[in-house]
């Protein structure tokens, strides 16, 4: 089975090293100081979203929440019960939002791509949509989802595929609450 991976550690060893404090944080990612708190704590877990503008802030990428090697690697394979799985995702609200991310990538550093699996398990009340830098691949493995693009909202079944500009306003939802299975790949 994949392993449960903790990345609020990390991001508190960041900002500790950078002697910032939960506001300087917050303000950067539109989380509340408490919430910043409570994922630092792995009580919690933010989306890959905020996890993007989090490593942007630090200025480091986004796999280093995941990397454990030092060496470089020129070619990484990770099995299935080798992911590493982000789970308890909370929206800027502190509301659950019914998906856990596997890194499909841990090991290969300086990397361009950050490649995910996407489980969406539920469709939550709340409809926040995020931006970030970068751009974003999603392509849906299992079921049927709903992107929201800006303004459109997009039905996409299985084998359907849709690429973006994460600067857009976006947000992938469950299409009536059923399980989507995604990979995602995101670029900083």
């Amino acid at each position: 089975m994949a392993v449960e991976y903790k990345i609020g550690a990390k991001i508190k060893k960041l900002r500790k090293a950078r002697k910032l404090t939960l506001q300087d944080v917050a303000r950067e990612t539109g989380f509340s100081p408490a919430l910043i708190s409570q994922i630092e704590n792995n009580n919690v877990s933010p989306p890959i979203a905020t996890l993007s503008k989090i490593a942007r802030f630090f200025d480091v990428k986004m796999g280093h929440f995941f990397e454990e090697e030092e060496e470089e690697l020129k070619f990484e394979v990770v099995r299935r019960a080798e992911r590493r799985v982000v789970s308890r995702v909370i929206s800027p609200k502190g509301t659950g939002h019914g998906y856990t991310y596997e890194a499909l990538s841990y090991r290969k550093r300086n990397k361009k791509m950050e490649p995910f699996m996407l489980t969406v398990a539920e469709r939550p009340d709340e409809e926040t949509l995020y931006n970030h830098e970068g751009e974003e691949f999603l392509l849906i493995l299992k079921g049927r989802a709903e992107v929201i693009l800006e303004d459109e909202r997009i039905t996409l079944n299985e084998g359907d595929a849709v690429y973006f500009d994460s600067s857009l306003r976006h947000r992938l939802l469950s299409f009536e609450g059923e399980e989507v299975e995604v990979l995602a790949v995101v670029t900083r």
